[in-house]
């Protein structure tokens, strides 16, 4: 994978080129993904219709399997807010694979900038319902898709907690997988990037979205509230130790670092909560 600003540039000319395949005009902002793997921007057609063009970049050896294909798999969810995968196109540049994503448009604004929530939003009661209802629906959505398994569950808690606690999952359900800020959309609920979406533990979605708020109370707390019946069973605290084993892992990696504490916080309040029952 090339480096830096050299890696910017060859995403910038990789959109384009895609943009020339599908015979449309960038209308919009370029907009990175995390670490610069993929870049979006509304586009237009001839006929003045707006898209979104998405293209990601991989390792030919990683360019296959569930999570590459996810956004357009994710076509099949029925009833749900989200992009739909129109058309795609892939190349191979230089031992890259990039992989072009036409997407329908979808009006309105990310929640955030980065995935995790920095500022207070105003979250109406219909849009925090709204979500709740399409987590609930995706959950019973039958795939044979896996976001992550009981191994890489067992082997982050003995890591974080050690034998503290049963690691063991009895409740999997299908979840998006990344359900953070920035892949949410206001003020009409949107779900974005569902590259990732597979069998995942109950209240893992929940979990995450909690996780990523906790800069913000006020926001926490409404997030919380939403998913309350989940969160606070035991198989919902599960997956709040689990998200955060991954949080912390991201955090190890450099990214918004300020959560840690917060992070830590939580999982002792979790932890200690799992000794009492």
């Amino acid at each position: 994978m090339k480096d830096g600003q050299n890696h910017q540039s060859f995403m910038k000319e990789s959109l384009m080129k895609a943009a020339s395949y599908f015979d449309v005009q960038i209308t919009g902002k370029m907009v990175f993904g995390w670490n610069d793997r993929s870049i979006g921007s509304k586009v237009k057609n001839q006929k003045g219709i707006c898209y979104w063009l998405r293209v990601v970049s991989e390792m030919m050896c990683w360019a296959q399997g569930d999570f590459w294909e996810g956004n357009l798999a994710a076509n099949k969810i029925k009833g749900i807010t989200k992009p739909r995968v129109i058309q795609i196109y892939e190349w191979e540049d230089g031992g890259i694979q990039l992989r072009a994503e036409l997407m329908s448009f979808v009006e309105g604004r990310v929640c955030a900038f980065t995935p995790e929530l920095r500022t207070k939003l105003d979250l109406s009661p219909r849009w925090l319902s709204e979500l709740r209802a399409s987590l609930d629906r995706l959950s019973f959505y039958p795939t044979e898709r896996i976001h992550t398994k009981q191994e890489k569950v067992t082997r982050r808690f003995l890591v974080f907690y050690g034998d503290k606690i049963d690691s063991n999952i009895t409740k999997w359900t299908t979840a998006h997988g990344d359900l953070h800020w920035a892949n949410l959309m206001a003020p009409q609920l949107s779900i974005l990037d569902w590259e990732g979406w597979g069998k995942a533990p109950l209240g893992y979605d929940a979990a995450t979205l909690y996780c990523f708020s906790l800069l913000i109370p006020e926001v926490a707390e409404q997030v919380y509230q939403t998913f309350a019946d989940i969160l606070d069973t035991h198989e919902g605290v599960l997956a709040q130790l689990y998200v955060i084993t991954r949080l912390l892992h991201r955090i190890d990696l450099g990214d918004f670092m300020d959560l840690a504490g917060p992070l830590h916080r939580h999982a002792d309040d979790l932890l200690a909560r799992l000794k009492r029952c």
